[in-house]
């Protein structure tokens, strides 16, 4: 319990001297050196994300270590906060992004190109089960390996969120307007009661989101679900346990990578829920001469 308190401080101190750094620098100059100009710091999210060791990686096959860029772990939320306060003031900021995410939806932002593919190519979203889920649970198993949805739909219920709904709310919101789809996942699914389901998550916007629809939509066959935030490694071992009987967030190849490797063979793949993902750095469009991670050394 004392690390975790330690931790939440730490991520609450992050926050703190993001926002407080960026509110001190000037107006993006395009005629200096982006790096001079943010302090060689790309702003970051939790360090357990697999997108924060994609970064790590760029920043040493792009020789920026040599100009001593840091990459500052922090929170989504105080990342996508920082972000839209350097955006207000036109200053310069570089942030690991996603998509599907709502803040490419609201803030003008872009991808820097990666030519080095430090960051891999397009990801998919996997449906990830427990060994036996299908005998055990053949109802839940069936609408999880049916369940699919584009990325304009997940950032439907990220921005419901990020504009004040609750998750569930927002989830509800979207099977009503999306119900057509959604009885394509239950169609013929039999009904069943007083069946407890566990699933688990990474609290991220896109997984929230995801989460959150799969559950109502098992409820409303019958399903008691538990929903669950954990970090990404607990999240994936409780699965390989049986601790916990599915999750919708495994971003691959790259990002849940080395732990699809790790727990393979316990566990099973549905395949994917969600096609076209995207990881990598992202800067304000009005960057227009920040187009490539390479510009970040050369600029």
């Amino acid at each position: 319990m004392k690390k975790k308190i330690i931790s939440v401080i730490s991520l609450i101190l992050a926050s703190f001297i993001l926002i407080s750094c960026s509110a001190s620098l000037p107006k993006y100059d395009s005629k200096k050196p982006v790096g001079k100009q943010i302090n060689y710091t790309i702003t970051g999210i939790d360090a357990g994300a697999g997108i924060m060791a994609a970064t790590q990686s760029a920043i040493k096959d792009y020789g920026l270590q040599k100009d001593n860029w840091q990459l500052q772990t922090s929170s989504t939320a105080a990342m996508t906060s920082t972000l839209q306060k350097a955006i207000k003031d036109k200053r310069p900021i570089v942030v690991t992004g996603w998509q599907p995410h709502w803040m490419f939806t609201k803030f003008p932002i872009k991808f820097l190109k990666d030519p080095k593919n430090s960051f891999g190519k397009a990801e998919s979203i996997h449906t990830i089960v427990r060994v036996g889920l299908k005998k055990d649970e053949p109802s839940a198993y069936q609408v999880l390996d049916r369940f699919h949805w584009t990325k304009e739909q997940m950032s439907d219920v990220m921005l419901q969120v990020n504009n004040g709904a609750e998750p569930k709310t927002a989830a509800k919101n979207w099977i009503k307007k999306n119900q057509k789809q959604v009885d394509e996942w239950t169609k013929d699914v039999p009904h069943v009661k007083n069946r407890k389901l566990k699933m688990t998550y990474v609290a991220w916007d896109s997984e929230i989101a995801s989460t959150n629809v799969v559950a109502e939509v098992l409820d409303s066959i019958g399903y008691d679900v538990t929903i669950q935030a954990m970090e990404i490694q607990p999240m994936w071992s409780s699965i390989s346990t049986n601790a916990a009987d599915a999750q919708v967030c495994a971003w691959l190849p790259k990002t849940s990578g080395v732990f699809y490797k790790d727990f393979k063979g316990k566990f099973v793949d549905l395949g994917e829920n969600l096609k076209g993902a995207k990881v990598g750095l992202a800067v304000p469009k009005y960057m227009k001469d920040i187009n490539s991670v390479e510009d970040l050394k050369n600029h």
